[in-house]
Formats: C-alpha cells, structure tokens, sequence
C-alpha cells in the first residue's frame, strides 16, 4: 500500500497515538499529553510534524521544532537550534527506509528554517525522553548516527521503591546541625516563591524556574534557608502532574559539601511517602555526576540510559 509523508492535519491525532503506542510500547503516550504538550505548545508548527500515512493511518512520524517564543523571562529564541523530540515508525512499515525519509524531511524543515544545530529529544519542556535509549531502541539509535547525530553524553535515569522507607538515623543528626548552625528547613511560603523561582532558573536552567512557577503546590516542596536566603530547593510533582516524579532539586553551589542535599533529598522522600506514593523517579541526571552519588547513596538506582545526540553542520 502507497505511504504518503506529509504535514499533520487535522484527524490524525487518533491514530497517531495508536501508532505511536504500539511503535514504542517502553514510553506510551496519551491524547492529552499530545494535546498539551504538542498541539498547543507555541512553538508547534505543523509542517515539522511529518506523518507517515497509508490507508487513512498514521504509521509513523517525526516531530521537528524550533522556538518562536522564548522558553523562559529572560531567555531567548534559540536561534540557531532546533529539536526533534521524538520519532517513531510503526513495526509492520519497518525496514524500507520510512524512518529515515520521516527524519531527513524533519531535518530539512530546521535547516530551512535556519537551524545550524539540531538536538534529538531534549526539547523542554515538552520532551518525551532525554535521548535515544540504545537498549530499548537500538535501530533508532543506529538510524541517528546514520544520519549524523552524535553522542554528547550519556544521562541515566534512577529509580527508588518508597516502600518501607524511612529517614535515616544520620539523616537527623545532619539535619540537627545544620539547624543547629542556623538553617532551616521546611515548605515555602508563597513569598518565598519569586525568590525560589529565580534561583532555579539563574542558577540551574530556566526550565526549572517555569516548573515551579507553573507547579505552584508548595505542599510538595521543601527549601533550606539560612538569614533569609535561599540555599537549595527540592520537589516533586512538578512535571505532567506525576506525583513520584521527583525534581527539580538543587543546591546553591556554594552551599555544597554542607549535607543539604542529602537532607533536601530525604526530607522530600518523606513527604512522599506520607502521601502514600510507593516510588520516586526522575528522568535524568550525569551517569557519574555528584548527583548521581548522591542519589545512589539515598537508594536509587539506574535503570535507563540514554544518549544525548545533536546533528551540527
């Protein structure tokens, strides 16, 4: 049967998301994630939504975006880069090249559009993944390099059962140190949140900041302060409305080796766990990171790896 490529319209959502569905089975999706997340973000355009249609159904398709507002005050259009936040093709259409026509028309539409770097995946804040998973999906992977793309990184994601957790002794002690020093610990109050938001995203990634500021249920957030300043932030919930999606959290880098990360960490698990949620995860953070030991010695464990990827001219 004829496959058409194409740009989005109308009516193809339905199936867009059956096929996406039973193309990446590890990371479905739903029609309202679509909707959010894609339809209405801002940025959308639908000719970078290249679709694959044979017989009426979508049978695969490639995102491609670039930014037309900036993705937070303060920041600006990215003008030089473009994303491609996510691909699939359908497992029955595999093998005749569709991906990579589906990726080269994508490609295209940035490169028209000016783009000199490309970023696969890792478009905030409406990414899928942070990157190509080579052991879910080797072909994708392969099909990337194949084209271009190369490996910047390699982020892992961590996982952490919440069952039968509780604060470590040494926990306490630390936390009672720290106090002891004058810090303090605790849910911020709504006029701590400009300052809260600021410090994400100055000091982290803007991204961050807009997390909190669109978050706003303080009630799962926690802060260490010292002579009313900010030292270091932890949430959850923030992202999709997940409420064992861990993060964002940080800690004022100058405030580091202080043990309020760990503290930070433990307090928010525990307001987690008050709520009855069996896990925490997060997405991604450096393989070999302080983060990542920090997260290991709390419990958490890898369980995706992904690769960060960029095609340059």
């Amino acid at each position: 049967m004829t496959i058409t490529v194409r740009a989005f319209a109308p009516g193809d959502e339905r199936s867009l998301i059956e096929s996406w569905n039973h193309s990446l089975p590890a990371d479905p999706t739903t029609a309202a994630w679509f909707r959010d997340c894609v339809l209405l973000d801002p940025n959308f355009d639908p000719d970078g939504l290249r679709v694959a249609v044979s017989g009426g159904n979508v049978v695969g398709c490639a995102y491609a975006v670039r930014r037309l507002i900036p993705p937070a005050p303060g920041t600006d259009l990215q003008p030089q880069t473009g994303w491609i936040p996510f691909f699939f093709v359908a497992p029955a259409h595999r093998g005749h090249g569709l991906g990579r026509r589906l990726l080269t028309q994508a490609l295209d539409f940035l490169r028209a559009a000016g783009r000199t770097r490309i970023d696969f995946a890792s478009y905030t804040p409406h990414y899928v993944l942070p990157g190509a998973d080579p052991d879910l999906y080797p072909a994708a992977l392969g099909l990337l390099t194949s084209l271009g793309f190369t490996t910047r990184s390699t982020p892992v994601a961590m996982d952490r059962t919440l069952v039968g957790y509780h604060t470590p002794p040494e926990v306490h002690r630390l936390r009672a140190a720290r106090q002891s020093q004058g810090y303090r610990f605790g849910d911020p109050t709504d006029g701590w949140l400009p300052q809260l938001i600021r410090f994400a995203a100055e000091t982290f990634n803007p991204d961050w900041g807009e997390a909190i500021r669109h978050h706003r249920d303080t009630t799962r957030m926690v802060i260490a302060t010292r002579r009313d300043r900010l030292a270091g932030f932890a949430l959850y919930g923030a992202y999709r409305g997940i409420p064992e999606r861990f993060g964002p959290f940080g800690v004022d880098p100058g405030e580091r080796g202080t043990g309020l990360g760990t503290i930070l960490l433990h307090l928010a698990m525990t307001m987690m766990r008050a709520e009855g949620l069996h896990s925490s995860w997060f997405l991604w953070t450096g393989a070999d990171s302080p983060a990542a030991n920090l997260y290991a010695k709390a419990g958490y464990r890898v369980t995706r790896r992904f690769h960060l990827m960029s095609w340059t001219t």
